[in-house]
Parts: C-alpha cells; sequence; structure tokens
C-alpha cells in the first residue's frame, strides 16, 4: 500500500484529492491548520490519519511528517487566495507567500531528504494558472504560484539522479470556498471532484505539469507569446473594473 502526505487537506482540492487517493487503495496522512474538519475526514477516509498543523511553522511541518513516517507522495496543496491592488496588499500577499510558497517548501524540506536516501519518492506542488500570467487584482496570489512553479522547475532537475518525480499542478478556476468569495463569475469554473481525479491521474502517471482546464491552459499559455503591449492594453481594461 502506497502512502500519501497531504498539506491543506481540510478542504477544497485537498480533500478531495485525498478521497480520491483513498478511493485509489493510498494510506493517508492528512495535514491541516482546522483539527475539527481533519478528524471529520478521517473518520470517512480508511487507513487515515489527521496531523493538525500549520504550515507556516517549519517546526510543526517537520514534526508532523516525523509523525507520519515514510511517504511514497508528498502533495503540498495548502493555499490561501486574496484579492487587492499589487499598490495596496503587501500585508495580504506575505501572508500568500508565507502559507502558499514557503508551505510547499517547509513539506519538501521535510520529505526530500529520505525520499533522496531510499532514491524515490513523488513530490507534487499545487501551483495555478494563474502563476503564469500576472492578473489584475491577484498580484499577490499570482506571485506565490509563480514561485511554486520555478522552485519546483529546478527541483525536477535537480532531483531526477535520485530517482524522485517531481510534479507541478495548474489548475484554472475550482469550486471551493476560495472562488465563492469572487465578485465575478469564473470561466470555465471546474467542480472540485473532476479536479482531483484529473491532479492524482497526473501524479500517478509521473506527469511533469498538470494543467486544465485545457482551453484555459491554451489561452494563458498564448497570451505569454504576446507582445507586452498587446496584453497590458487587455488586461488594463480588467484592472479598471
Amino acid at each position: 500500500m502506497q502512502r500519501a502526505i497531504i498539506t491543506g487537506a481540510s478542504s477544497g482540492i485537498g480533500a478531495a484529492v485525498a478521497r480520491e487517493m483513498s478511493r485509489r487503495g493510498y494510506a493517508l496522512a492528512l495535514i491541516a491548520r482546522r483539527a475539527d474538519l481533519l478528524e471529520q475526514l478521517v473518520r470517512e477516509l480508511p487507513n487515515s490519519i489527521a496531523l493538525p498543523c500549520d504550515v507556516t511553522d517549519s517546526a510543526a511541518v517537520h514534526e508532523a511528517v516525523k509523525r507520519a513516517g515514510e511517504c511514497d507522495v508528498a502533495i503540498a496543496n495548502a493555499g490561501v487566495g486574496m484579492m487587492g491592488w499589487a499598490a495596496k496588499s503587501v500585508a495580504d500577499a506575505e501572508t500568500m507567500m508565507r502559507v502558499n510558497y514557503f508551505g510547499m517548501l517547509y513539506l519538501f524540506d521535510a520529505v526530500i531528504p529520505s525520499m533522496i536516501e531510499r532514491r524515490s519518492g513523488h513530490f507534487a506542488g499545487i501551483a495555478s494558472l494563474a502563476g503564469l500570467r500576472g492578473l489584475p487584482t491577484a498580484s499577490g496570489y499570482s506571485a506565490s504560484k509563480a514561485a511554486i512553479q520555478a522552485f519546483l522547475d529546478s527541483a525536477r532537475a535537480e532531483l531526477a539522479r535520485f530517482g524522485i518525480r517531481v510534479t507541478t499542478v495548474n489548475p484554472g478556476f475550482i469550486a471551493t470556498a476560495m472562488t465563492d468569495k469572487f465578485t465575478f463569475k469564473p470561466p470555465l469554473m471546474m467542480h472540485v471532484d473532476k479536479a482531483a481525479k484529473i491532479i492524482v491521474n497526473g501524479i500517478e502517471r509521473g506527469g511533469r505539469i498538470v494543467e486544465f482546464p485545457w482551453p484555459t491552459s491554451i489561452a494563458v499559455r498564448l497570451s505569454r507569446m504576446l507582445p507586452a503591449w498587446m496584453v497590458d492594453r487587455v488586461m488594463s481594461g480588467y484592472g479598471r473594473r
């Protein structure tokens, strides 16, 4: 039986991925701040344990991983998203960087040494298509996800010789409590259970980059090829809203 550890597992994508992996026979170690929600999920899933922990606390993450024991797959999913103008949201940007980027980094630091020693393992980080293109009113969020992408690109090249796979997951808009707060209707919104299946499928096939939904992925990728002045003209319209 393969063992997986998942952060941010109490709700949203993390909880959906935990349920999907449980259905596929994984033993799970689940990390999140909200102990009550985590305990509810553990009661639902066989071969799972709850490890309440704040991912912004490096020592706590290392202790949780130690309690979990060796894992075959580690998924850094914990994340927060807050909208705001780049010039006015420094405190929010700092929070998002601590949770989204450093939370991922602390899990990486805790699990990778034993994976290197065993010459096997798989690390996945949940980034976002928003990390590929800075979006108006989402500067801090986009920056934190871009940091995850850059870090995992480097780690993938460094860890290949140890037999360790690294997957970057770039979802588009997923129906979760985070997107419920939006004041606009996100395009191509995907149900969280469908997203979880795509994520787990991508991890199991050893995908380097897992992006979805594909129309959004293509649109974002194409926008990176356009001249900056053209993208700025389009984005500035959204920035004024």
